[in-house]
């Protein structure tokens, strides 16, 4: 929002408010020109007065579809000129931009911010629409905090985790109708977002290509009160996502086969089990894809590009370096698990064991 009212005021070199149909203030622009008591009152105690307000909605603003322009009273400092754009969506008005006006607010510069204006208003009605900072509670693990969020969802749904890049702010009023998403806060702050089963991959894939670095979809409750459960899962997939290149940048639950288990392993134990194949340095990747392959010598000769005595070489060498028996099925299993937990305890998106090819 307020990157909207900076921008407003950027084209209409005016002073600009955003409040809600409360007359609460939502965000203000930098003062450009006069200011009169009014603006100055909105802005120090964030709402206007009673009487203020009853004075501009005796202009017919709540239900006006066009800018209203509501003069000032002469020789009093205390009102100035101004025009009130309803942000109005759906047939709904939800707020009001307000600008003061020296005289140079024509009705086609005012034209020339209808995109800015309509786009204040879709924010307004999302968060309206989502009872605000209400999502986060929902996908609370404690009973009485998801209680308390109070939302009324229908399932089947699915919760997804998107990690915002710091650049950018993702565009939640865009989010088809139905689909409720919340900002977090931090310094990597994820988007939380509850959609219909059916529409989780789209958005999850939409977010993520035009806001974020990577998204996690969790599993689908048919009951939405076990959304929390999804939310969970839609974490982890997230950091799967940004750890295992080949199932990024968007990771759904359903789809990490193993790396559902090793996700939710306390990092000492996933660090343990790492420790397994750490002596193969940059021979994990050989050994990776022969096991990835099911010991298929020849497939994986292929898909390295060496030949065969080339990779028994190497994997001889990496039953040395680690003391397992790669004729041993135990052995086999310990060290491909090593290799996925390996990937899940280094930097996020620096890591993609499949990928090598050493």
């Amino acid at each position: 929002m307020q990157e909207i009212v900076d921008e407003i005021a950027r084209l209409l070199d005016a002073s600009v408010t955003i409040e809600d149909r409360s007359f609460h203030l939502l965000a203000y622009g930098a003062q450009s020109g006069d200011i009169d008591t009014v603006r100055q009152e909105s802005i120090l105690r964030r709402r206007a007065s009673d009487e203020v307000r009853a004075h501009f909605e005796a202009y017919g603003i709540a239900t006006s579809t066009v800018p209203v322009r509501i003069p000032g009273i002469p020789g009093l400092p205390g009102l100035l000129d101004r025009v009130c754009v309803p942000l109005r969506h759906g047939g709904v008005t939800y707020g009001y931009l307000w600008l003061l006006d020296s005289g140079a607010l024509t009705d086609a510069r005012l034209a020339a911010v209808t995109p800015l204006v309509e786009r204040a208003a879709a924010v307004l009605a999302h968060e309206a629409r989502t009872g605000r900072a209400r999502l986060w509670d929902f996908f609370s693990a404690d009973p009485a905090t998801r209680a308390a969020a109070a939302l009324h969802v229908t399932g089947p749904v699915a919760a997804i985790a998107v990690r915002t890049a710091p650049d950018r702010a993702a565009a939640l009023w865009r989010l088809p109708r139905g689909v409720l998403a919340e900002p977090g806060d931090g310094p990597e702050p994820l988007t939380a977002v509850l959609a219909p089963a059916s529409q989780a991959p789209r958005v999850a894939g939409t977010l993520q290509t035009t806001y974020g670095t990577a998204a996690g979809i969790g599993g689908v409750r048919e009951d939405a009160g076990d959304a929390w459960e999804s939310w969970a899962e839609a974490v982890l997939a997230l950091r799967i996502a940004e750890h295992v290149q080949r199932l990024g940048p968007v990771a759904s639950w359903a789809d990490l086969g193993v790396y559902r288990f090793l996700a939710r392993l306390p990092r000492s134990e996933l660090a343990e089990l790492a420790a397994e194949s750490a002596p193969l340095g940059d021979l994990a990747g050989t050994v990776e894809s022969y096991l990835d392959r099911a010991g298929q010598v020849q497939e994986t000769a292929a898909a390295l590009g060496v030949h065969r005595q080339t990779l028994y070489y190497r994997l001889g060498r990496a039953g040395q370096l680690t003391g397992l028996d790669l004729a041993d099925g135990r052995d086999r299993l310990l060290l491909h698990l090593s290799l996925k937990a390996a990937a899940l305890t280094g930097e996020p998106g620096r890591y993609a064991p499949s990928r090598r090819t050493s």
